[in-house]
């Protein structure tokens, strides 16, 4: 369907369902969801002439002095809402950014990945993902109390989270976003959602629209879904992890290779890929896993710690899953360092970037992770914040990635970040030495 098809078929999909508000959708650089209201009268100029904003006051897009943009919509994203904002229907749209001359905003994390999977295509690519999204609910959004205490795959009749489940598949089924599975996860009140796969740019779009399928339907049912990576202490954290795979613009999954070839399915391609991946993890880090807060998950031995690949070793940094005869198309490679506070743009764009850099340079793949020390296999990933900062700083992959407008910022709000965590008092410090050591 060409442009003028889709943008013909919005207009008539907005008046036959008496659509009143239109919300115009992006993110900002650290990944959050903005949104700009109109009305039905204003859409079919907004994908002309786009709808203008402050850029200043969107954390990671432009200064004060240059703060005009303008957002145009994706008539490919056009979503109805399945539920009613004071009993009138409402559609989301998710938007690129321009500055007032057309030109594609820096700032924009959409235009970051937009760019790297248009490289990926350029030399015969498509990059495929499926997320896999963990978070909590909770009673409320200041105390972080478990609405159950089930455990992995739990199922009770009284268990609130398979009922906040199961709406939540069926809004992102009714949003022809397609759901694989859902479950209860490892810890207290812990669940996640698998999304089937889809090309990188539609991919990070459902995760946003998930993100706020998700909480919408918590707060329907007065609790509370956090996406923070760790929330709890001495349970497990939220991860965000990422099945990702290079098909050719036929649609053939380039990934595999029979058993001959590699014991894991692997062709030469994808053992690049995941090199690549492993390579420059520390230096990406800071993409996949943004915050303070991110690196305390990293507290169990399930959790990779080091750079390294494995197929039935989950604390590897990358699985490749089982081959099942006959589904080559499935073939992938599962990053599971991610969670669920990363902008998911710019970390497919990072993760992307850091597989082609693996082809590019023919990268070997190192020995299979299988058990014991992983610092015999791979090199120690960043242990906080602070740490992923210095080589995320460093790389010149990262910077290419992004850009300098993207790169600069996440430099400057991270290391500000980071300088504020180290010098916060805490529960842990008062607990510790109020009372003397």
């Amino acid at each position: 369907m060409t442009d003028d098809k889709k943008i013909d078929y919005i207009l008539r999909t907005v008046e036959e369902r008496d659509i009143r508000y239109l919300r115009l959708c992006f993110t900002d650089v650290l990944g959050n969801l903005k949104a700009l209201s109109i009305s039905p009268e204003e859409l079919e100029e907004a994908f002309v002439e786009g709808i203008g904003f402050d850029g200043s006051s969107v954390d990671g897009f432009a200064s004060q002095a240059q703060s005009d943009l303008l957002a145009f919509p994706d008539a490919a994203t056009f979503q109805v809402l399945p539920w009613e904002n004071d009993g009138e229907a409402v559609a989301n749209v998710f938007c690129d950014i321009q500055t007032p001359s057309r030109t594609p905003f820096e700032g924009d994390p959409r235009r970051v990945l937009e760019r790297a999977f248009r490289k990926a295509d350029e030399k015969g690519y498509t990059m495929n993902v499926g997320p896999k999204l963990e978070y909590f609910y909770f009673t409320d959004s200041v105390h972080p109390t478990p609405i159950d205490h089930a455990g992995y795959l739990d199922l009770a009749s009284s268990d609130l989270s398979h009922d906040l489940r199961y709406a939540t598949t069926r809004a992102l089924e009714a949003m022809s976003i397609p759901v694989q599975y859902s479950f209860h996860a490892a810890g207290p009140s812990q669940n996640g959602v698998e999304l089937r796969y889809s090309e990188a740019v539609s991919c990070a779009d459902s995760i946003m629209t998930a993100r706020l399928v998700i909480r919408h339907i918590a707060t329907l049912h007065g609790v509370f879904a956090t996406f923070m990576p760790k929330p709890l202490q001495g349970v497990p954290g939220s991860a965000m992890f990422l099945y990702e795979s290079l098909l050719d613009h036929k649609g053939e999954n380039l990934f595999w290779a029979p058993k001959s070839s590699h014991p894991a399915h692997l062709s030469v391609l994808a053992q690049h890929y995941v090199a690549g991946l492993l390579k420059y993890a520390p230096e990406f880090m800071l993409i996949t896993n943004p915050t303070v807060n991110s690196y305390k998950r990293f507290d169990r031995e399930s959790i990779p710690s080091h750079t390294t690949w494995g197929r039935n070793n989950r604390a590897a940094l990358v699985r490749i899953p089982a081959h099942k005869p006959g589904k080559h198309i499935a073939t992938r490679a599962e990053l599971l360092n991610p969670d669920p506070c990363a902008n998911p743009y710019l970390a497919l764009a990072a993760t992307l970037m850091a597989g082609l850099k693996g082809i590019e340079e023919e990268l070997e793949l190192p020995a299979e992770y299988e058990g014991g020390d992983p610092a015999e296999y791979g090199e120690a990933l960043p242990a906080t914040l602070g740490e992923a900062l210095v080589r995320f700083k460093g790389s010149k992959l990262m910077r290419e990635t992004l850009g300098d407008h993207v790169f600069t910022y996440l430099c400057e709000r991270k290391e500000e970040e980071w300088r504020e965590s180290c010098i916060a008092v805490t529960d842990w410090d008062r607990m510790k030495y109020y009372a003397g050591v």
